[in-house]
């Protein structure tokens, strides 16, 4: 026999030991039967590839040496499941929130100065005033000495112009 427990071996032990065996890996597992399952055949597999351990004369059962292998499986899948993200449903991912990577806004940053630079200065002025630093229309109307109308117009034409150069960023510019 080339280092393997034979077929008909391996069937006894799933008789004789799989219902303890499946009962405490249901327990580990919470009551999860597809898991517990899964662990009883994985046991199974290592006793397959470990057959000097069922023939060792220092036990009288092999049931011992089963429940440990189990029990050690058990734990190891618990803490790998602990250790990666929780898994979402489709219905959870169609509904999340879209946040563009690092490489996209950095291309947009590019875009949008290449843009800003097309603008005349009195319109550069009062976006960087107003959109890019946050400035108020009557703290950007005081800064620049001008009127808040007219703050206000350079503004609009400033976001008109600026939608005309980047029209994939339309929807942004409102």
């Amino acid at each position: 026999m080339n280092g393997t427990t034979a077929e008909h071996e391996l069937a006894a032990l799933q008789r004789e030991h799989g219902r303890p065996l499946f009962a405490l890996l249901l327990r580990l597992c919470d009551g999860d039967r597809q898991r517990a399952e899964d662990l009883v055949q994985e046991t199974l597999v290592r006793a397959w590839q470990h057959p000097e351990a069922l023939r060792a004369d220092d036990f009288d059962s092999v049931r011992p040496w089963l429940m440990t292998v189990g029990r050690r499986l058990a734990i190891d899948a618990r803490r790998a499941r602990q250790a990666r993200p929780a898994e979402v449903g489709d219905a959870v991912l169609e509904n999340a929130r879209v946040i563009s990577d690092h490489a996209e806004r950095a291309a947009a940053m590019l875009d949008v100065r290449q843009a800003v630079k097309t603008l005349t200065p009195e319109h550069r002025e009062v976006l960087v005033l107003v959109y890019f630093q946050g400035a108020s229309v009557a703290e950007a109307a005081a800064t620049l000495g001008i009127p808040p109308g007219t703050v206000k117009s350079r503004a609009y034409y400033a976001l008109r112009a600026l939608r005309r150069v980047l029209p994939g960023y339309a929807a942004d510019l409102r």
